[in-house]
């Protein structure tokens, strides 16, 4: 037996509906040279509809990666016409390759067991469909097991820094739980609660939780559950109540996060691939429409209407409904308790770069689901395909990878733009209210 996965506090659901074959047909499917053969070994070369069909391809060479193929519809071509997959119908669950079997769950390392994350790029998942992610334990822990035992993956070997430090897991675990709570918390508006989150980020990063090398010094245990909740009494009380309390984020701070943005809301690959990204002018051209942020929104995504305008984006919203807050809450709950902002999990960012990303995650999907209502499409509707296309970038993205994104993100935080950024986008009309219950 591996190491066992446990659930998260947040209320989320999630069941596949088996019908809408969106991963079957958007996402890259990589295999590993023993899955490859496993399948090789199934028989499809006497399969009249596969006879004769390429089922995988190399990537880098010959001594690059194998993918599943796709066909020219962009379907997976192990996808039958009922939208079942073969693998699974003629073999079983357990005869599919390990990335399709996983998503769109997410283990993420915590110690001495996994947190079972979500990405929220699968429908059922942004619209909280389906059963509680508890009931799917047993088959998360299978999967966990199948990690550690064929890939030597362990839960306990990544401790994601915090700053220049190390927490260990149970500590890291009190931070979490502490910004979580203040996510939970009902009753203020969700954007003043990510403010707030912030604001604590802001006060832990200065403090030496190893006391400076004295162990008599060191902030751990109950006395890292005190100083956190000082400190989460502290941003209540101190974080301005409305955002319009709060000035617009400055030129220079709009600037770095739509170069952020451009690759929060891209379609690489896929029938949903932005029509901008086909070409190396094309991406050139995207990249300097949204450095300038005026104009014509390039289509990085097939959802971008072709009409979009980056203008549209800046204008208050109409309405908000608790529905609405309700999708956005569980997105960054499970995210934050998760802890899959960070780590392994966020391309190895430490805890404080990997709120801040998240922080921007959040603008960036309020920013295209305000683009997206202005073109006709319902408030939740706007709200899930917005949280849909940054998630499925949020962590995964290559471009988001690196030095550049750490600079990015500490100079949004040196100018003070990430509260301001979080509540500019949030803005509604004066004659409109935010509702704070988020029952779902």
């Amino acid at each position: 037996m591996g190491h066992p996965v446990r659930s998260l506090p947040v209320v989320q659901n999630w069941d596949c509906g088996g019908g809408c074959t969106e991963c079957c047909r958007q996402y890259v499917v990589y295999v590993t040279e023993e899955e490859r053969q496993r399948i090789l070994q199934q028989g499809w070369d006497q399969d009249p509809e596969l006879k004769g069909v390429e089922l995988f391809e190399r990537v880098g060479g010959r001594q690059g990666s194998w993918r599943l193929c796709h066909r020219p519809d962009g379907a997976c071509v192990f996808l039958e016409a009922d939208n079942r997959c073969r693998i699974h119908a003629r073999f079983g669950l357990e005869a599919k390759p390990f990335a399709c079997r996983l998503y769109p769950f997410i283990l993420v390392p915590s110690g001495d067991h996994w947190k079972l994350g979500l990405r929220f790029s699968c429908p059922p998942a942004a619209k909280n469909h389906g059963r509680p992610l508890s009931d799917h334990l047993s088959e998360a822990n299978a999967l966990a097991n199948l990690l550690e035992t064929t890939r030597g993956s362990l839960p306990d070997l990544r401790l994601p820094p915090v700053g220049d430090q190390l927490l260990d897991w149970p500590d890291l675990d009190r931070l979490l739980r502490a910004l979580d709570r203040l996510l939970a918390e009902e009753t203020i508006p969700l954007e003043r609660r990510w403010r707030q989150v912030l604001f604590l980020a802001d006060l832990l990063r200065t403090a030496r939780f190893d006391g400076g090398g004295d162990p008599r010094k060191a902030v751990t245990g109950k006395r890292l559950a005190e100083l956190l909740r000082i400190l989460s009494a502290a941003a209540v009380d101190e974080v301005p109540a409305a955002a319009t309390a709060l000035p617009p984020p400055g030129r220079r701070g709009r600037v770095l996060f739509r170069s952020l943005l451009a690759a929060y809301v891209r379609k690489d690959t896929g029938p949903q691939q932005g029509t901008a990204q086909r070409t190396i002018v094309g991406r050139l051209w995207s990249a300097w429409r949204f450095a300038r942020g005026r104009g014509q929104v390039p289509r990085l995504h097939a959802v971008i209407p072709e009409s979009a305008t980056f203008q549209q984006a800046e204008q208050d919203w109409p309405a908000w409904t608790p529905e609405a807050t309700a999708i956005l809450q569980r997105w960054s709950r499970v995210k934050i308790s998760s802890g899959q902002f960070c780590g392994p999990c966020n391309f190895d960012l430490d805890v404080w770069d990997g709120i801040d990303s998240l922080a921007v995650a959040f603008a960036a999907i309020l920013w295209l689901g305000r683009l997206l209502q202005v073109h006709g499409i319902p408030l939740v509707e706007a709200i899930v395909q917005a949280v849909r296309i940054v998630d499925d970038n949020f962590g995964f993205n290559p471009l988001l990878q690196g030095a550049r994104q750490r600079q990015v993100l500490r100079l949004l935080r040196r100018t003070g733009d990430l509260p301001r950024l979080i509540a500019w986008y949030s803005r509604v009309r004066e004659d409109a209210t935010i509702p704070t219950t988020t029952s779902s």
